[in-house]
């Protein structure tokens, strides 16, 4: 059971809270009766036929209150939670009561959790600090050309010597290193640390609320350094880690170089890091992703085949027969099968959330008490909001108990039991189409084909697939031979998978919707009442209205354009490096494409793009990237192969490695919307590296600004000569992300901005923005800001000639585990 630290809440707060829906308050005048995970409670005149709803209204309430704690950009004292043990008598009134305390309950709950999961966070002082760290390997080791990395669960942690408290799991990268670390192992290493972070951009991955989610409470990377060694062998109790590290190899060793290897892992250990970029956004396109998390439909299938299989083989045995139903021991044994699978998942997040399911069904099977599904159903969320309050934050959880709920709406209301199938057909269109306002809600990209690409690729993962990953994986554990005769076929046959989805998915690529658009909550309540009529019963009438809402899916919300005379300045987060858009009425400008950052990301393909997607931008009208330097031009190919660009312009065409790409030089000028732009650098001569970028000026009715790249003193020289009194502006773009060998004090005199932007990464090993820096913007009257501690920068200048911001995605969007401490 979770219980608060003891200077959080008492010990009976947290006892209350996790037995709050196992009675409703006894009541000595009950007239019926419940039985919610067992345990029989009472409640003043309801009756029979009515328990299944309250129970249902308590826990969907309860899940309410979870929510919204979860949207909150910091906690509330944890004090709050006092206030548990005295609402659990309010359970037992009417629903005036019962429903905003089942309410409460589930917000404090969730206040009391999150509590305790951010009391083990890295202390805000230990940030970059060298710190000694003796612990335990508590994950499968992830390697690569460049790095490894794992977790870790630490023992001991060391300042100078001095015990520092230390988080609960760590997740580390350790560059270019000979050791090869195995799970389970104890080791003593040197490490840098920071508190978990991701970038903050519109339609940007939340990193650090999916480390929240996994429970990992610092990263970082292994230093260089004699200190590092290996401590003992793996522990007793790391069997299965091990176990799950050595059919990863095993997979890795006879699959290698083919595009399956990396869905056989996910398939088999629940581990996706081998599938590349490519293969995921092929899979969420497709509306396909689902098959390759261990999730609901595996241990469906694994628990299946284990209770067919059990049944099968008690029911053999007349004794055993008569003594024990072998109904009843087949649900023990698929069961168990079920809780193998998810071992070998390493007991993940989603897999955790099925186990709990499959438990719920077979257990109601075993104890030859069985379970209405819709009551099933409500105490399976419940048992996981207990465990897990923030299972809410991720898609997967609203998702898969959406797609039980829609079949269980099916199958009692007009489809009863699929025994063809059309009849599973019209259930995987149901699911599709119940699934679709939860998809839109959280901004995933929708597949129209996606029910009848899953229609055909459900069975196929179902009986051949999963079967044969587990029983390749089996066979190579026991006789190589074998097992690599099974991986080869497997290997060859996903192959075949991977081409087949590839080629679907140019055939379909006219009926998608794609992700990253951010809808209003009008058009996602249309859409549900919209999907409820069309999924109610027949013989309701009116029910072809339903298909008006999804009329909305053609024509997909896009951001009011400026006004002739008036733009938009977005300076993204991309960490160390830079990436700005600006938008006319109707053109758009993307100023560098933000870095590289390994073979499978880059911030052109995972931040520029989904933002301009985000925007409505479906095409690049100029990209002009600065400099050939990694930072700034990284991501110009991930860029463009999501949107595509008319003109490329660089101060360095020649490093950057496309075709096509044009020079920028100083006196090119040209006007969009009434917005004028102006390149002022790089004259001509003879400019290289950093003091070759482009310098462009942009002027609009509100106000101008100034774009920089990584000029330096030079460079700044030869502006303050040409340019005159046109570098007097609004804004400007720091130069080298705050570097002292640029923003010389000529420069900031001559510009004389408004705000001063800094594009640099938070705790980059540079130390960039420099503090002389940062003070000689400020002295001149300049507002500093930049996207380490604000994200995503942005400002509208408008037509009517007012300047408006600066506004931070980071702050504007706050949650209460990615805010600073």
């Amino acid at each position: 059971m979770l219980c608060a630290p003891a200077d959080c809440v008492v010990e009976t707060g947290c006892r209350g809270a996790t037995a709050a829906f196992r009675r409703l308050a006894a009541n000595a005048h009950s007239t019926a009766e419940h039985d919610i995970l067992g345990y029989r409670v009472n409640r003043i005149g309801v009756r029979r036929g009515t328990q299944g709803r309250v129970v249902t209204e308590g826990i969907c309430a309860f899940l309410a209150g979870v929510w919204l704690l979860q949207q909150l950009p910091a906690l509330p004292a944890p004090s709050w939670s006092w206030l548990m043990p005295l609402l659990l008598p309010a359970l037992g009134r009417g629903p005036w009561l019962r429903l905003p305390a089942a309410l409460s309950l589930g917000f404090l709950l969730a206040l009391v959790q999150a509590h305790w999961n951010l009391g083990y966070r890295l202390q805000p002082e230990l940030e970059g600090k060298s710190l000694q760290v003796t612990g335990t390997l508590a994950s499968v080791v992830q390697e690569d050309a460049r790095r490894l990395r794992f977790d870790l669960e630490p023992d001991t942690l060391t300042l100078a010597g001095q015990a520092v408290p230390a988080p609960r799991r760590i997740r580390l990268s350790w560059y270019r290193s000979d050791q090869r670390p195995r799970p389970g192992e104890r080791w003593r290493l040197l490490l840098r640390l920071k508190r978990p972070r991701g970038f903050a951009n519109p339609a940007g991955f939340d990193y650090a609320g999916w480390l929240y989610r996994q429970g990992v409470d610092a990263t970082g990377y292994v230093r260089s350094s004699p200190l590092n060694r290996r401590l003992g062998p793996p522990r007793w109790d790391s069997l299965l880690l091990r176990l799950r590290h050595r059919i990863g190899r095993l997979i890795d060793l006879r699959v290698a170089n083919r595009p399956g290897a990396g869905l056989l892992r996910a398939l088999v250990i629940g581990d996706r890091s081998g599938l590349e970029r490519e293969q995921r956004e092929l899979l969420r396109r497709t509306g396909t992703s689902h098959l390759v998390a261990i999730s609901g439909l595996h241990i469906g299938i694994v628990a299946g085949f284990g209770f067919l299989l059990g049944r099968f083989l008690w029911g053999r045995s007349s004794l055993l027969s008569g003594r024990f139903a072998a109904q009843r021991a087949g649900a023990v044994a698929g069961l168990g099968a079920a809780l193998l699978y998810a071992a070998l998942a390493g007991f993940s997040i989603p897999t955790r959330r099925a186990l709990i399911m499959t438990a719920v069904v077979l257990g109601g099977v075993a104890l030859n008490r069985p379970v209405r599904p819709s009551r099933a159903l409500a105490q399976v969320l419940l048992l996981v909001l207990l465990t897990d309050t923030g299972a809410v934050l991720a898609p997967g959880f609203w998702l898969s108990f959406g797609a039980v709920a829609v079949i269980l709406g099916a199958l009692s209301g007009r489809l009863h039991r699929p025994a063809t199938a059309a009849g599973v057909g019209r259930i995987q269109l149901a699911v599709s189409l119940g699934l679709l306002p939860l998809l839109l809600a959280w901004s995933l990209p929708v597949s129209l084909a996606s029910p009848l690409i899953n229609l055909l690729l459900v069975p196929l993962f179902s009986m051949l697939v999963v079967p044969l990953a587990l029983l390749a994986t089996l066979a190579g554990l026991v006789s190589d031979a074998l097992g690599g005769l099974l991986f080869h076929g497997l290997g060859m046959a996903l192959e075949w998978f991977w081409s087949g989805l590839g080629l679907i998915d140019t055939m379909t690529a006219s009926w998608q919707l794609a992700g990253g658009v951010e809808r209003p909550l009008w058009q996602v309540v249309a859409l549900v009442g919209g999907v409820l009529l069309l999924q109610s019963p027949a013989g309701i009438p009116g029910r072809w209205l339903g298909l008006l809402p999804l009329l909305l899916l053609i024509w997909p919300p896009t951001q009011p354009p400026p006004r002739p005379g008036g733009f938009r300045f977005d300076l993204l987060d991309v960490g160390q490096g830079m990436a700005a858009v600006i938008r006319t009425r109707q053109h758009t400008l993307v100023y560098d494409a933000g870095p590289r950052y390994s073979a499978r990301f880059d911030a052109g393909r995972a931040i520029l793009a989904p933002f301009l997607q985000w925007s409505g931008v479906g095409r690049i009208d100029r990209l002009i990237l600065s400099n050939g330097d990694a930072d700034h031009s990284g991501g110009a190919r991930g860029l463009l192969r999501e949107i595509p660009a008319g003109r490329i312009q660089s101060g360095e065409p020649e490093r950057i490695g496309l075709v096509g790409v044009e020079p920028c030089r100083a006196g090119e000028a040209w006007s969009w919307d009434g917005v004028r732009f102006r390149f002022l650098h790089p004259t001509a001569g003879e400019w290289r590296g950093n003091d070759a970028s482009c310098v462009l000026r942009v002027e609009g009715r509100a106000g101008s600004l100034l774009l920089t790249g990584d000029i330096e003193r030079p460079a700044e020289r030869s502006l303050l000569r040409q340019a005159g009194r046109q570098l007097d502006v609004d804004l400007v773009v720091v130069p080298h992300h705050g570097s002292r060998t640029s923003s010389s004090p000529g420069l900031v005199a001559a510009t004389s901005p408004r705000f001063a932007l800094v594009a640099a990464g938070y705790r980059n090993r540079f130390g960039f923005p420099r503090p002389e820096v940062v003070a000689r913007w400020r002295a001149a009257g300049a507002a500093v800001a930049g996207t380490a501690g604000e994200g995503a920068i942005h400002f509208e200048f408008g037509a009517d000639g007012e300047l408006t911001g600066p506004s931070g995605w980071r702050r504007d969007h706050a949650r209460y585990w990615n805010g600073d401490p």
